[in-house]
């Protein structure tokens, strides 16, 4: 089954611009080979178990960390349907009104 989760992770206390910092967490996520898409204030990602996505997601986190970054924060949200194979645009496509 597909595992979605909503991620926000960016650094405290490093000025009014967090992009370059995003920029690094998604990075990790390109090298991952793993399904996501940024959103404005968001990144959604879609795994195969929350074991996957959470080790990812850790990645994200401590890729920021890197920079020198002394303090971090990371909120997520996991959706783990497990009664059938869903996707992000599945969940958008749901809600959209039809024609």
């Amino acid at each position: 089954m597909t595992v979605i989760a909503e991620v926000t992770t960016y650094p405290i206390g490093k000025g009014i611009s967090l992009s370059p910092y995003v920029k690094m967490a998604i990075r990790v996520l390109d090298e991952s080979g793993l399904s996501y898409k940024i959103g404005p204030m968001s990144t959604t990602i879609e795994a195969e178990t929350v074991v996957e996505l959470l080790n990812i997601i850790g990645k994200m986190h401590n890729a920021i960390g890197m920079e020198g970054c002394e303090r971090i924060s990371t909120a997520i949200r996991i959706d783990d349907r497990r009664d059938k194979k869903r996707t992000m645009m599945d969940k958008v496509d749901a809600v959209r009104p039809s024609d």
